[in-house]
């Protein structure tokens, strides 16, 4: 249903043609000791080893990631085409449009992405054969620290990989949890409906909002989707595990950073201002494509994170690695204190 020749050349527009400048740091050194660093503070080990370092430029980052889009909009896009096959003379027009406006939707969003993107642990939950990998944005890192003359380069580098292998840890060392997100996205799409519904004037169907199904890509996003009560049930699962996920890697990136890096002070800082200092028509799109909800969803988790581990301790908080029963509650996002309380070991009887 959607023309992916098209959503990769529109993405490549997007993405621009800058190179991959050389960063000078071994950004494999840098996984291989992050690996250890990480696995020393959280516990956590992988079952398989880490998947090499992969420094891409934006095109390729977006070719990438389109690959992993077809993965949720493909299922979607079938169900589009069949109720398109039922719309009479005019299913052949109305097919080639959707597949074209999908397409410039996709290319677009990923485009756009590709030049915000530091570094990714990408990992399919659709194709759960699909090998992960570890891929980093060399021309987005560079600017980053042209722009950011003060910071140091390895550290702040260290610090970005920091983060990438926390999800590598979370995501080898903890065996159910990518099948258990998987699942979750699954059913979740199921319950898209995909409807082709006719004018008001009785004339001719009218299309999908394709922007909408193209948010079903992006964390947060899927809040568009969301109609029923199943389907705010599962999203609100979805938004609390992802939550913590990435809440969780910007716990480790801090605590851990303080210790490794030569040149922690003032990284978090520098990056805080740089998020805040946005243009108005720059955060006007961030809030359009749904960006504005994922730096909501690092702060919410962090702070649940870090309230954890300050108060129980870090083997409270690694009681979320249990089993998905153990993963916070929506609610409990912003009450840590009543999730430590659940998830808490309780005493043997005397």
């Amino acid at each position: 249903m959607v023309d992916w020749s098209l959503a990769r050349q529109i993405s490549r527009f997007a993405a621009g043609s800058e190179d991959a400048p050389s960063l000078g740091v071994d950004l494999q050194a840098l996984a291989h000791a992050a690996e250890g660093q990480v696995a020393g503070y959280t516990g956590l080990e992988l079952s398989a080893p880490a998947p090499p370092v992969e420094e891409l430029d934006r095109a390729a980052w977006a070719e990438v990631n389109l690959g992993t889009l077809a993965g949720f909009l493909d299922p979607v896009g079938e169900r589009l085409g069949v109720r398109m096959d039922f719309a009479g003379p005019l299913s052949g027009a109305l097919r080639a449009a959707g597949s074209a406006t999908l397409a410039a939707e996709a290319g677009l969003v990923v485009g756009y992405m590709s030049q915000r993107v530091l570094g990714q642990f990408e990992l399919s939950l659709i194709q759960q054969d699909a090998p992960p990998r570890l891929l980093f944005v060399t021309p987005n890192l560079d600017r980053t620290l042209r722009e950011h003359a003060e910071i140091d380069r390895e550290s702040f580098i260290g610090w970005v990989v920091l983060h990438e292998m926390t999800h590598v840890l979370q995501f080898g060392g903890v065996p159910w949890l990518r099948a258990h997100m998987g699942g979750l996205l699954e059913e979740y799409l199921k319950t898209v409906e995909v409807k082709i519904e006719r004018g008001q004037a009785g004339g001719l169907p009218s299309m999908p909002d394709p922007s909408r199904i193209v948010e079903a890509f992006r964390e947060g996003g899927l809040v568009a989707l969301v109609h029923s009560r199943e389907q705010r049930s599962i999203m609100n699962r979805m938004q609390a595990a992802m939550a913590v996920i990435e809440g969780y890697s910007e716990h480790v990136m801090d605590v851990v950073g303080e210790q490794v890096l030569p040149q922690y002070g003032g990284l978090r800082d520098t990056m805080t201002r740089r998020r805040a200092s946005r243009s108005a028509p720059e955060k006007i799109l961030m809030r359009l494509l749904g960006f504005d909800m994922k730096m909501r969803q690092y702060e919410q988790g962090k702070a649940f994170c870090d309230a954890v581990v300050e108060r129980h301790g870090l083997a409270r908080l690694n009681r979320v690695w249990d089993g998905p029963e153990c993963l916070p509650r929506i609610s409990e996002l912003d009450a840590p204190d009543a999730w430590a309380a659940r998830v808490a070991p309780q005493q043997a009887a005397a």
